[in-house]
């Protein structure tokens, strides 16, 4: 789709959207060498870009934005994180719980 927007075509505000988030997919799914994420970090990582919670951040501060999330999260949120490696998966109090703490730390976050 990236590559059919090139070509300058009018597209619809739903494929707009579809095409920002997925860029911003894509800066959360980088990894730096030698610095992998754990299983727990990656889940809070791409739950924020899957849910559409990142999709008012620019581009160039999603690295900036996930860094500080996961920072955030396991010093203020740790029961959680522990809660969904435990479990190893999301229930739906887990999911509102992560929501309310990604929401939490974007009042926070500076670009």
């Amino acid at each position: 789709m990236a590559a059919f927007a090139q070509f300058g075509s009018d597209l619809d505000a739903a494929t707009q959207a579809q095409l920002h988030r997925g860029e911003r997919l894509v800066e959360l799914l980088k990894q730096g060498q030698y610095k992998p994420l754990t299983v727990v970090q990656q889940i809070v990582s791409i739950f924020s870009g899957v849910r559409g919670l990142v999709d008012d951040v620019p581009v160039a501060s999603i690295q900036k934005f996930e860094s500080g999330l996961i920072n955030f999260m396991e010093e203020k949120h740790q029961a959680l994180m522990n809660k969904i490696a435990e479990a190893k998966k999301l229930d739906d109090d887990s999911e509102s719980q992560l929501k309310a703490a990604i929401e939490e730390f974007k009042g926070l976050f500076q670009n």
